[in-house]
């Protein structure tokens, strides 16, 4: 295999991966506080649509607030090796 081709394998993997790292903690929070919130609905009969819109809202910016600066550095360090190693593989 050519060696811009194994890079461009490599780096489409890592980028991938690094897509659910990211978005993994908003969305399964999001799920559990939907199912919560899905639950106390069945429970009190309540069937209001921004019962559920606005706290998962809330809950994603939260996590997106607490997580940001870890996953801020995760995608910095992305960024970082890709612009450091694609001059190697021009031709």
């Amino acid at each position: 295999m050519d060696p811009s081709h194994q890079f461009i394998s490599q780096v489409l993997n890592q980028a991938l991966m690094l897509i659910i790292v990211v978005s993994g903690p908003p969305i399964v929070i999001s799920m559990i506080v939907g199912i919560g919130i899905s639950l106390f609905q069945a429970v009190t009969q309540i069937q209001e649509q921004t019962l559920t819109f606005v706290p998962k809202m809330l809950i994603i910016f939260g996590t997106l607030a607490a997580l940001g600066p870890v996953l801020a550095e995760q995608l910095l360090r992305f960024t970082q090796m890709i612009f450091t190693d694609f001059p190697k593989y021009l031709h």
